[in-house]
Parts: structure tokens; C-alpha cells; sequence
């Protein structure tokens, strides 16, 4: 029987870089039927709204969604969700309505150096492991008059509790030996405060995993020295979103950077980087950032083989430097490098 995943195409290089992830992930040979989800422009188009509840409750009940980057510009960054009991909920941004409104928890962005492409960073792997329902992304902010802006750091012992715990698992999961927690506790003494402590309070009951913690902007300074000094991190949601990036570009390109939005039941893994409208439909987008977020969604499947056939044909063919996309430092279109990445993966299957 088909495996069902659903996909959103998104915006900007969003449909090019799905339908080169879709050709990779079909090459392993997992039978895969995609299943068109609306969000964003096709859904306002239909719906009159960027995210309708019928697409929510696509999601719930596939539980698997690949997702390409996607902007809203029409409504401006405020997304108003209107349930069937009548209730409403508005958020700051697309993104942040489907992570809240599916109840998406963390977000795993693991980032790997890789030989020929990222210099002195080839050895680094960091896997950054960032809360999404809280901090200062919640979208409690306000104006004071028009002389001053207002915003709320929201933090909770429930969700910190929540992602410190699920970041010592994923570690166990994944034969990491050390979880970091990052954070600014000694200026945010309450909100980081609560939160480094909710940290150590999990760890004392993982002690067969090494922890540690660092202040955030001591953090930016080592991974640029130091990468190899992080194994695990775990952090509030802007944080990790800044952290992430940084990460990326040592290890050469956001182009590179895979990210997943887990919650119960259900995983949607996207790329870490935006919709580049500036080079949309130019065919010249990098499509590794997805692809590898399709190989961490099989890892969520428990499609371990298949994944590392995935991540291994990746490194091996860029790190060749034969296929580039051009913020690589190449020439190659999107589809020629994810075509040569699957015709990779067949090799290792023993079809070519």
C-alpha cells in the first residue's frame, strides 16, 4: 500500500524545489502517493484564506507533509484561524498560524558540514532542536502610542519541560552523547530563567546523556570557532531560528539547511531557508535544503536505510563539485542536480 504525504507546494521557488525533493524521494523506491494540500496562495484563491481548516484537517489526518517555503503577502503577516466551534486565533505569520494551529511543537534543523563545500566547517554537525510555540514569535506585541512598541517574551514551565525532555530522547535516538541549552538567563533571569532551570530539571533524569548550557551570544562566538563543542542544542524559539541560520551559512549555503515541525502524531519537514521570489522560476534554486528534509521525514517513518541513501547520495555528489546550483559556487539547474542525486540513489539500489 502507497504511502500517503501530503505536500504544499508553497510560493516563490517553492514548486521547484518540491517537485526536485519529489523525484529524489521517489528514487528510493518507497511507493509514495502525494497529496496535494492547499496553503497560502492556492488556498486563498479557493477558500478566500491562506490556511482553512479544511487544509488543517488534511494535515491532522495524513500526519506526513512535506512543505515548501511559502510568503502570504496579501494578508500582511496576520493570519486569523476560525475554528468550527466559532473561536478564533490570530498569528503573526503563516508559518507560525500551521505550527500553532496543528500543534507542532520543536523544531529539528540538523546541520552537517560537508567535504569540498564547507571549508574548515566540514567536520561540523550540530543538531539545533528550537521550541516553536512560544518566546517572543507568539505575536503578543503591541504599540504604546506612536512612540514605543511592546512585545511579550512568552515562556512556560509545560513547553520547556516538553522540549528539554523531547531533546534528551532525540539525542538517545540518535546515538548523540551531549544536549546544550541555550540561553540568556543571566539578563532574562524569569522567562531564560525558567527555562534553563525546567532544562536542568529534565536532565538530572537523563543522566546517561552529557549536558551543559551556554548564554546565547557566547554560543554565536563558539560555533564560528568551535563547532565541534556542540553535539545537541536546544533552545527558545528565536534563538533557534538565529542559531540555525548562522549554522547554515558555515556550512556554506541556506540552501543547505533541512528543518521538520514535529508534534503529536504528526511531522512536517521543510527547508530551513525562505521562498527566494528574486530567483523564483529561474530553475536555479538549490533543492537540498528539502531534499534532506524529506530524508528526515523518513526518519520520522522509521525508513532509516532509505534516509541515509538519501543524506550519503547528497554528500557524495556535492561534495564531487561537478553539480552545483549556483549559491554553491556552480552552474547547475535545480532539477540537473536533484536528477544526478536520485540517479545516485538507484546506483546504491543496484538499478543503474
Amino acid at each position: 500500500m502507497a504511502t500517503k504525504v501530503g505536500i504544499i507546494k508553497g510560493n516563490g521557488i517553492g514548486p521547484e524545489i518540491m517537485d526536485a525533493t519529489l523525484q529524489v524521494m521517489e528514487s528510493t523506491g518507497i511507493d509514495f502517493q502525494w497529496v496535494p494540500i492547499l496553503v497560502g496562495d492556492d488556498a486563498i484563491e479557493k477558500y478566500g484564506h491562506p490556511l482553512p481548516q479544511e487544509s488543517v484537517k488534511k494535515i491532522k489526518e495524513l500526519g506526513l507533509v512535506i512543505k515548501a517555503p511559502l510568503v502570504v503577502d496579501k494578508f500582511k503577516g496576520k493570519v486569523i484561524c476560525v475554528h468550527d466551534d466559532g473561536s478564533e486565533h490570530i498569528y503573526p505569520s503563516i508559518n507560525n498560524a500551521l505550527r500553532r494551529e496543528l500543534k507542532l511543537f520543536v523544531c529539528p534543523r540538523p546541520i552537517r558540514g560537508i567535504s569540498n563545500i564547507s571549508g574548515k566547517y566540514e567536520d561540523m554537525d550540530v543538531h539545533i532542536l528550537r521550541e516553536i510555540t512560544e518566546d517572543v514569535y507568539s505575536g503578543l506585541e503591541h504599540k504604546i502610542g506612536d512612540y514605543a512598541a511592546e512585545c511579550i517574551k512568552l515562556t512556560t514551565r509545560e513547553a520547556a519541560l516538553r522540549v528539554s525532555q523531547f531533546a534528551f530522547d532525540y539525542a538517545r535516538k540518535n546515538g548523540r552523547k551531549k544536549v546544550s541549552c541555550i540561553h540568556k538567563a543571566n539578563a532574562l533571569s524569569i522567562t531564560d530563567g525558567l527555562f534553563l532551570s525546567c532544562f536542568r530539571e529534565v536532565a538530572e533524569k537523563n543522566k546517561d546523556i552529557l549536558s551543559d548550557d551556554y548564554m546565547v551570544d557566547a554560543t554565536a562566538f563558539y560555533l564560528v570557532k568551535n563547532p565541534q563543542m556542540f553535539d545537541v542544542i536546544v533552545t527558545a524559539n528565536q534563538y533557534g531560528d538565529i542559531l540555525s541560520d548562522l549554522t547554515a551559512g558555515l556550512a556554506g549555503s541556506l540552501g543547505l539547511a533541512p528543518g521538520a515541525n514535529i508534534g503529536k502524531n504528526i511531522a512536517v519537514v521543510e527547508a530551513s531557508h525562505g521562498a527566494a521570489p528574486d530567483i523564483a522560476g529561474k530553475g536555479i534554486a538549490n533543492p537540498v535544503a528539502l531534499i534532506l528534509s524529506g530524508a528526515l521525514l523518513l526518519r520520522h517513518m522509521g525508513n532509516l536505510n532509505e534516509a541515509a541513501m538519501i543524506e550519503d547520495s547528497v554528500r557524495e555528489v556535492l561534495s564531487e563539485r561537478k553539480i552545483l546550483t549556483p549559491d554553491l559556487g556552480g552552474t547547475a539547474s535545480t532539477m540537473s542536480l536533484a536528477k544526478t542525486i536520485a540517479n545516485r540513489i538507484e546506483e546504491k539500489r543496484g538499478y543503474i
